[in-house]
């Protein structure tokens, strides 16, 4: 199962150029690389790493990467309909899914049809299709290796124990930037307040999601899926040192501990079942001095609590919340609406929502169309 060639579908963002850190350093062969429109970094990508494929998003881009990398052995692939294809160029044996949002699900579909391994950063497409992408990858007998710290944690907790003895599992979350503010302070937050993450450097998106605690409720939703039980509690955790732990019917506890780098999930997604040397720090525990816990504020962040409820409802409700919430953040980075608004404009539509229980793509793409106009319809409310 260990990782010799590999896609990666978002090599420009966090994770994706820290997983290119990982190939450096264990010499994995990098296959194929995918981003959005950033193509002087990939042409950087492409003249280290030597991919087969390339592709990009933007089509107007592509085609100047195209021109860019034509003395190359670079097929420069774009569009939206080629997104599929990309997945599987080269034949690779394990495909990264790093993008944000959830036009990583139709990628990740297409690769587990073909049998290749999914190293998962891309938590969207188990939130907005949790329940067909896992009976797709029993199917086809493909692993599904969680590359988010948390669920990697969770993943490593497991390891060695027999499932029909965990009792729940204990997903951590540092709390974001606006840990212990009143709902009073929130409306006043700015784009730039948001952006502020007291200990990790992710995405825009995602570190919106954060500070709203929207992560923290899709994380709820992907375990749910990547461990099949919804026993999962959330707790507060500021120093982000222990990633996530498991409790077993004996009440032991196995927490995993590290530095908060997402080089160390990356690469044991790449080596499971293996363990390698990480370039990393160890945990430094009188520094550190002390671990604290706090019990989620679930009124002021709602979006926590509306995750649980999406959940329960089951079906096509958590594509819709996610759909909602790709159309609320970006508003939000674009000062279009307030902090708040992402919350209460995201209960909105999924009030308005009839889940279905049983869904297939065609069903994907009719909700997530529904819940961005619908979001799109009360933002310009906000807006005017």
């Amino acid at each position: 199962m260990e990782t010799k060639r590999l896609n990666i579908l978002g090599s420009t963002g966090s994770i994706g150029t820290q997983a290119l850190d990982i190939c450096r350093h264990l010499n994995i062969r990098v296959c194929g690389i995918s981003a959005g429109s950033n193509i002087a970094l990939l042409e950087e990508q492409i003249r280290e790493f030597h991919p087969l494929f390339c592709h990009i998003y933007d089509e107007k881009k592509g085609r100047e990467l195209a021109l860019k990398v034509k003395d190359t052995n670079t097929t420069v692939l774009y569009g939206k309909d080629s997104l599929c294809e990309f997945a599987l160029s080269g034949e690779p044996d394990t495909l990264l899914t790093s993008v944000v949002g959830s036009i990583g699900l139709f990628p990740t579909v297409k690769a587990i049809e073909s049998g290749v391994k999914i190293a998962l950063a891309n938590k969207e497409t188990l939130v907005a299709a949790g329940k067909l992408v896992m009976e797709k990858a029993k199917k086809h007998h493909v692993p599904i290796i969680p590359v988010d710290s948390e669920h990697s944690a969770v993943f490593q907790a497991l390891q060695g124990n027999e499932r029909k003895d965990l009792k729940r599992i204990i997903l951590t979350a540092s709390g974001g930037p606006f840990f212990g503010k009143s709902l009073d302070e929130l409306r006043g937050m700015t784009r730039k307040d948001a952006l502020k993450h007291p200990n990790w450097s992710m995405g825009a998106k995602i570190t919106v999601d954060s500070a709203t605690l929207m992560n923290k409720g899709f994380e709820v939703i992907e375990a749910r899926w990547l461990f099949d039980t919804a026993d999962i509690d959330v707790v507060v955790h500021p120093q982000s040192i222990i990633h996530s732990m498991v409790e077993y019917r004996d009440h032991s506890v196995i927490a995993q501990l590290g530095v908060p780098s997402m080089k160390i999930p990356i690469q044991y997604a790449f080596t499971y079942p293996e363990r390698q040397p990480c370039p990393v720090d160890s945990p430094d525990f009188f520094r550190i001095g002390n671990l604290s816990f706090f019990e989620p504020d679930k009124k002021t962040f709602r979006l926590l609590q509306l995750a649980y409820d999406a959940l329960a409802a089951d079906g096509t409700a958590p594509m819709v919340l996610n759909g909602a919430n790709e159309m609320t953040v970006q508003a939000f980075l674009e000062d279009k609406i307030r902090f708040t608004d992402i919350a209460d404009i995201n209960e909105e539509v999924l009030k308005r929502h009839k889940p279905k229980a049983d869904y297939t793509l065609d069903d994907f793409i009719e909700c997530d169309s529904w819940a961005r106009e619908e979001a799109l319809l009360l933002i310009n409310e906000v807006i005017h």
